[in-house]
């Protein structure tokens, strides 16, 4: 446009300084959000983690051994080459986020399930998949009913006749052992087949070897840190092996960004010979709240002792419990409105239910569990099924719309490509349409999933209780939650010493938990453009 100020037939008046008003608004509302929720957070922090209290000699070591290094290697990487800076960032992060989701699998083994229970279902789903593979070769010599029937039976029988048989044994391996078969084959699997790259099928065979054997090595490794062989087990299994396994195959891939190595050892180098440094010169660290001690205590009535250990179990608990649920129902419904259901009335005013729904409050949500499942159907209140149908519930719909949208994204090109080729629709959807969109399925979950994990309304309409002393066992265990217990503690606990504590330290866990669940998330919504 050459004048400030034009009219273009059908759009009315244009002006461009009203346009960058409109812009420079925008910015300025953007920036004031981000400056007071950092402010937010950081007085949150501060009152949680307390750096100030810290010897000056403390904030001086790992000044001179992990933030000096870092700031100039990353600002050099960053500047000569910002791909290596981005992979040792990656590798940092990868292994920080795993190593924070590890410790809740571990928390499971410890506490909640046995692992020779796991290993049991484990092994009974792996002889049923058997069955149903070795069924499905005969989809020529039987019919497709007979071959369903077959099949189902199959599943059914070895969940549950299998279990009790292996539980029942007299004498079974150990539980790092037990943990290493059902835990770490799957994931070196994975890990082994990343690493290898394009080797031929020796050398994949050999990667995975090396993986599973590394994760194997846990009860070792455990002992020579003062750790038991479950959790140094699961911490290998989850964290280290994949972070590696992940470096090695990205290096692989890209030799040219083999720096990216050197960055993330400056990092983790820097955190190791800082902590030993201060502990050798006997400089002490913050009085944080945020200790071992707080994560792993049960409530107290002293905000000094109190802890936050059942209510993480609690979450974890109901977060399974959550994306069992809602997961296939999500994805079911979504496949069935974009890839098969008519364009009626009926589908359009399901779809606008589903975006209404999508905005409804959590409250509202809660009380539909409380009238359905306590009432209606008679269900003990405040228990981990009871909790995680209703939170599934309220994330059904985000689900939904999430999975529909990445279903949209692929290409109409390719469902005609496979038709092209003779395919049904059946098999379209199940080898195109749901691979190419299960990244963006899985980001959206991942996302609904970070809403329920900090809701508590939902808990506190079906009766959930505020304070457990111990882990929920069964789906049929009553359960609590991180952000009940932090109510808990900032209304019946309310006091000086629970506010300036417990309070903060308990907000600080559940954001960091928020904050890596969508962290992943956008890795996975980053990888996915990327590949198209």
């Amino acid at each position: 446009m050459a004048t400030e100020r034009g009219k273009i037939e059908d759009f009315g008046h244009v002006s461009r300084t009203v346009g960058t008003v409109f812009r420079y608004l925008l910015l300025a509302a953007t920036l004031f959000g981000i400056v007071a929720l950092t402010v937010l957070l950081i007085y949150v922090a501060n009152d949680a983690i307390q750096p100030l209290t810290a010897d000056p000699g403390w904030h001086l070591t790992f000044l001179l051994t992990l933030v000096l290094p870092t700031l100039a290697v990353g600002a050099y990487l960053f500047r000569t080459d910002p791909a290596s800076f981005r992979f040792g960032g990656a590798v940092v992060g990868t292994l920080a986020v795993s190593t924070m989701f590890a410790g809740g699998v571990a928390m499971l083994f410890v506490d909640i399930v046995e692992p020779i229970t796991w290993f049991a279902y484990v092994f009974a789903l792996c002889l049923a998949f058997v069955g149903v593979v070795g069924i499905e070769r005969l989809d020529r010599r039987l019919p497709f009913l007979a071959r369903f029937v077959a099949a189902g039976a199959a599943v059914l029988l070895s969940v549950l006749f299998v279990p009790g048989l292996v539980t029942s044994l007299p004498v079974y391996p150990s539980d790092g052992v037990l943990l290493t078969l059902s835990v770490g084959t799957p994931i070196a699997l994975v890990v082994g087949r990343y690493a290898a790259v394009d080797d031929g099928r020796r050398r994949r065979l050999a990667a995975v070897g090396v993986a599973l054997a590394a994760v194997g090595l846990g009860a070792f490794v455990g002992a020579l840190v003062g750790v038991t062989p479950v959790p140094a087990t699961v911490v290998l299994a989850v964290a280290i092996v994949p972070t590696g396994g992940y470096a090695v195959g990205h290096v692989r891939r890209f030799p040219e960004r083999r720096a990216g190595l050197g960055f993330a050892a400056v990092i983790l180098g820097g955190t190791v010979v800082g902590a030993v440094a201060v502990d050798a010169l006997g400089f002490a660290g913050p009085q944080s709240w945020v200790d071992w001690g707080f994560l792993t205590s049960a409530h107290s009535g002293t905000a000094a002792d109190a802890g936050l250990y059942p209510a993480i179990g609690g979450s974890i608990l109901l977060m399974v419990t959550v994306a069992a649920l809602s997961f296939p129902l999500g994805v079911g419904a979504a496949v069935y409105l974009e890839e098969y259901a008519p364009d009626n009335r009926l589908t359009r005013f399901i779809d606008v239910n589903i975006s209404n729904l999508a905005g409804v409050p959590s409250v509202v949500y809660g009380l539909l569990g409380l009238g359905v499942f306590v009432t209606y159907l008679g269900q003990p209140t405040g228990t981990v099924l009871i909790g995680g149908a209703t939170l599934a519930l309220l994330i059904l719909p985000i689900v939904i719309i999430s999975a529909r949208e990445a279903l949209r994204s692929v290409p109409d090109s390719m469902r005609q490509a496979s038709y092209g080729m003779g395919a049904t629709r059946w098999q379209t959807i199940k080898n195109v349409v749901l691979p190419r969109a299960f990244p963006g399925i899985l980001t959206g979950t991942i996302l609904a999933l970070g809403r329920a994990i900090g809701e508590t309304a939902p808990l506190i309409m079906i009766g959930a209780p505020n304070v457990l002393f111990s882990l929920p066992t069964e789906l049929s265990s009553k359960v609590s939650a991180m952000p009940l217990q932090v109510y808990a503690w900032a209304s019946l606990f309310a006091s000086d010493p629970f506010y300036q504590a417990a309070v903060p330290a308990g907000v600080v866990v559940l954001l960091v938990v928020l904050l890596s669940m969508n962290s992943i998330a956008i890795v996975l919504r980053n990888k996915y453009q990327s590949d198209r």
